[in-house]
């Protein structure tokens, strides 16, 4: 309908809480964290609590917000990273050992930092895909479309990796 209001505001970030926050802490903790103990249901916890101020941090600079980016890793953003990494994981056969474990908590922690942080993340909002590209643009989309194709689990994995570490990458030049 073309229309927001508080409510619908408030109630869309609470899909999100449940949805990137609560599902994705979760399946992180019972996937991998879990044998860390206290380590891993804390780092799971903080995921959770740093989406969930992340989200409300936008809902209070909404009327005023950057189109362009986004300040702090967007929830969505830090679930794909979970999730994707949980489907390549299984597609080389399983989390591995002792050492898979570590970093995935420490990639946990490092997503709840992100989400809270003031680094910016580019928002594709005001991309303007409509306009005249140059052909190779096209040619590369399809190559792209191809590899997505044939290996989605590293594609995916690739892909939010790197817009996770763009917002740091971004900040240091």
């Amino acid at each position: 309908t073309n229309s927001t209001s508080r409510f619908g505001i408030e109630y869309d970030s609470l899909s999100d809480v449940i949805a990137f926050g609560v599902a994705p802490g979760i399946l992180v903790y019972r996937w991998a964290l879990e044998p860390w103990g206290s380590w891993g249901w804390l780092a799971a916890s903080l995921y959770v609590a740093c989406g969930a101020l992340r989200l409300a941090r936008f809902n209070v600079q909404y009327e005023n917000v950057e189109k362009r980016n986004f300040i702090g890793l967007p929830i969505p953003a830090a679930a794909e990273v979970i999730a994707s990494t949980v489907l390549l994981s299984h597609r080389f056969g399983g989390p591995g050992g002792t050492h898979s474990h570590a970093l995935v908590l420490l990639m946990t922690y490092a997503l709840a930092g992100l989400m809270v942080s003031n680094l910016k993340f580019y928002s594709f909002k005001e991309s303007e895909l409509y306009r005249r590209q140059p052909f190779w643009i096209l040619v590369a989309v399809i190559v792209l479309l191809m590899l997505f194709i044939a290996e989605p689990q590293i594609m995916l994995f690739v892909t939010f990796t790197l817009y996770a570490a763009s917002g740091p990458v971004r900040w240091l030049f």
